[in-house]
Order: structure tokens, then sequence, then C-alpha cells
């Protein structure tokens, strides 16, 4: 087992470590040595392969079914993990909605609220959860997936955009009103990776190939990210190295908001 020295004794939490980019952040923590919980909505399997995977690095690896609309079950998963390891030191939030990708004028009242809920409110209910015990742990961190659409808006994106715009304020508010406690909170804007969602609909022909040239041709890089750079900056912005970064929205775009 790697001895970290970046990150305090205790645990991380990764929200949506069986998706595409959190399994990845789960691996990234793991072969630094940290301990974690990986949740996971449905996908049990993949999140005992990521478990599995950790575990042979050296390090404890829990799994839970969670889902952050039901805030007391988040309490007590999140009390429960606690009890088995100890400190919560650091929150990372890597959930992933299958949302369409539709023009504002198509959307309905409905779809509009109830992905609202689920990704707005369902961050807001994971920090009331968690925020107590970072105080009681002397200080902690949350690093958020976000989106790059944030900077630079990118059409038929606006559901997956909107409630990050509002998740990032209360980032920024935590940031802001924690940090007396020790307490940092940062997101990373990503662009197109190639994992988890992205590949599906790539491979179901909602981004066909002359969207895909035209995206990659427009970014300064000339390709799309892969899920261990976004992971390498989560595990940085997570540790001590980032000891002086709090509030911030880092992009890792390829250049997509230049």
């Amino acid at each position: 087992m790697t001895t970290n020295t970046h990150y305090p004794k205790g645990w991380a939490l990764v929200v949506g470590g069986s998706g595409g980019i959190g399994s990845h952040i789960a691996l990234e923590l793991a072969g630094n040595g940290i301990n974690l919980c990986i949740t996971y909505n449905a996908n049990v399997e993949r999140a005992e392969t990521v478990a599995e995977q950790a575990r042979q690095l050296g390090v404890n690896a829990s799994i839970v079914q969670m889902t952050l609309q039901d805030a007391e079950q988040l309490q007590s998963v999140v009390n429960d993990q606690i009890a088995q390891q100890g400190r919560l030191h650091t929150v990372f939030i890597a959930t992933g909605y299958d949302i369409p990708q539709v023009k504002i004028g198509d959307l309905t009242p409905a779809l509009w609220q109830r992905v609202l809920r689920s990704d707005a409110e369902g961050v807001f209910n994971l920090i009331h959860a968690t925020l107590p015990h970072l105080r009681d742990g002397g200080g902690g961190s949350y690093v958020h997936i976000s989106s790059a659409a944030l900077q630079k808006y990118a059409p038929l994106d606006i559901l997956s955009v909107a409630p990050k715009a509002a998740v990032e304020e209360l980032i920024k508010g935590v940031a802001k009103e924690e940090g007396e406690n020790g307490i940092r909170a940062n997101s990373i804007a990503i662009g197109v990776i190639e994992t988890g969602i992205f590949l599906r609909l790539q491979q179901e022909g909602v981004f066909d190939e002359h969207w895909v040239s035209s995206v990659k041709h427009a970014l300064p890089l000339k390709r799309f990210g892969q899920p261990e750079e976004v992971a390498k900056m989560a595990y940085f912005l997570g540790s001590d190295l980032a000891g002086y970064t709090t509030g911030q929205l880092i992009p890792v775009d390829g250049g997509y908001g230049l």
C-alpha cells in the first residue's frame, strides 16, 4: 500500500464512483493509498469491480447504493461509514445523469423540474449530510465534476448546464463560508471526455462523425479528454497540493473555453 502524505488519515467519499469518471477518481485515490467509499445508483456489478480493483491496490474500499434525493439515507450512509472508517476528509461528486440533448424551446416543465431536483437539490443534500463531519474532523475538501459549458455555452446542453450553474454557486458559497473551518471546495469544468454516457451516445449515433470531427477541430489540443486526466486533477484539488485553492472552477477541456 502506498503511504499518502497529501491527504489526512481517514477516507474519501466518491459519489458516482461506479461511473466512467467516478471510477477513475476512485482508482486514482486508491493508487495513492487513500481509503474510500464508492456510491452507485443501480450498477452494483460495476461498483464492486471498481472496489475490488481498489482493494488490490491495498486500501479499504466499500460500496453503498445511494441516491442524492434521499436526504435521510444520505445521512445514514455517511454515519455508518464514519463508524467503520473514521474521519471523512474529502467528498468527490462525480454523478452523471443520462439526460437528452434538447433545445430550450422543446423542454417540458416536468423534465426541467426533474433534472434540477436530481442534480442541484441532490448536491445540496450531500453537502448537508457531510459538511458537519468535515468540520468535526478539522477540515476537508469538496471536489465537484462540472461542465466546461458553464464557461462557453454548448448548444442543446441546457439540462446539464443549468443545474450545474446552481451547484457551482453552492460550491463557491461553501468555499467562502467554510474556509475558516479548514474546508475547501472546487469544481472541475470538463469538456468531452471519452468515457461513460458520451461513448454510449456516440455508439447510438447521437454524436456522429461530422460532430466529432468538427468539435475536435475547434479544440486547441485537437482531441477529446481521457477520464484519467480528470481523475488526476480531482486528486490534486482534493489534496494539500492545492491547499491554497478554493472556490475555483478549473477547466479540463482541451481549451474548449478559449
